[in-house]
């Protein structure tokens, strides 16, 4: 019994150190997430500042119609004005702003007639579906590509690749969707270039419907993506395939596939994951161009026409949660960073 009880200690005691050596690192991720957080509340407090000023000062006012219209009394835009606050000072209004988003009240808006929030989450769902999909075939693009050119470079395959990232990358993304739009809607008649919210169809049907029209916003903003991405890794694995422990790995055997993948694909992602972060809320400005084209009821499109009607709580919203974006994908970034590298530490 004693010795069949020290073989299950020997068994048990590698995994008990294992479970020691997470728990640590568990710590110190959490903790890296808290101080991350906490840096990032004065980042957010400063932009939101400047948002409020710069849209406070700008020239324009939300109740302009009613201005131009002789059947309101002046009396009344005045009254208007006092209830939702618009002849207080800057700073005043600002703080009643900002307690009003940290319990959850978004504001309201002018134009809609609706609460920013609620106008917000019935586009988002939607802007989500495109943008991701869209970073998504562009990843799907832009790995196996740029990889298979950085391992062959200066071959017909690298030549034909860097060529296509240039065009694809220096056409704008209304040029591609006129485009598109002129050859698969126009001219061949195979996809609708409107994007509709309603569609009158159910099951299997209407996940068809929906894909035939999110196919061209998506292959916009993904090849446009993937053009830009293919050069980052293509770069990339150029700088880590020269390295010395690449070429150890090959002196002990491996298979180029196996180097290609265990060794050098992974350190060469870093950058890449750091231009993938930053670039996801440019993607969403880009978004913008793209929703006008197709007019895809998104977020691009609600901005739009928040700007067209001077509807400030509803810019002060949309640009607020882009700053928050960046914070978001930038810590997502350094996330990745440590799964990639076990050399950095949260610690």
């Amino acid at each position: 019994m004693s010795a069949a009880r020290n073989l299950l200690h020997g068994v048990d005691g590698p995994r008990r150190a294992l479970h020691r050596s997470r728990v640590p690192e568990e710590t110190a991720v959490l903790n890296y997430l808290i101080r991350r957080l906490l840096l990032a509340i004065p980042s957010l407090l400063g932009i939101s500042v400047i948002l409020f000023v710069v849209l406070a000062l700008a020239p324009g006012d939300p109740f302009e119609e009613l201005a131009t219209n002789p059947n309101v009394p002046p009396e009344v835009r005045e009254a208007l004005r006092t209830k939702f606050g618009l002849n207080d000072p800057i700073m005043v209004r600002y703080f009643r702003w900002l307690f009003a988003m940290v319990q959850g009240d978004w504001g309201f808006s002018f134009a809609s007639r609706i609460n920013v929030d609620t106008l917000i989450w019935q586009r988002v769902p939607t802007t989500l579906f495109v943008v991701g999909s869209s970073q998504l075939l562009a990843l799907a693009i832009a790995l196996p590509v740029g990889i298979y050119a950085a391992t062959r470079p200066y071959s017909i395959f690298d030549q034909i690749a860097n060529t296509l990232a240039f065009v694809g990358f220096s056409l704008p993304t209304f040029f591609t969707g006129l485009l598109l739009i002129l050859i698969f809607s126009v001219s061949l008649d195979w996809l609708p270039f409107v994007y509709r919210s309603d569609i009158a169809a159910t099951g299997w049907r209407w996940y068809w419907e929906n894909l035939r029209q999110a196919i061209m916003p998506i292959t916009v903003l993904g090849l446009f993506q993937a053009a830009s991405y293919t050069r980052y890794v293509r770069s990339a694995v150029l700088d880590v395939i020269q390295l010395d422990y690449v070429t150890t790995a090959r002196a002990k055997g491996l298979s180029e596939r196996a180097v290609t993948l265990r060794h050098v694909t992974r350190n060469a992602l870093i950058p890449v994951v750091t231009l993938v972060a930053l670039q996801m809320p440019a993607v969403f400005g880009g978004a913008i161009v793209t929703e006008q084209i197709f007019r895809i009821p998104g977020i691009g499109s609600l901005l739009i026409s928040a700007i067209l009607a001077n509807d400030t709580p509803v810019i002060m919203a949309v640009t607020f949660v882009f700053s928050c974006l960046v914070v978001l994908f930038n810590l997502i970034a350094d996330l990745l960073y440590g799964w990639l590298d076990p050399r950095i530490s949260f610690g």
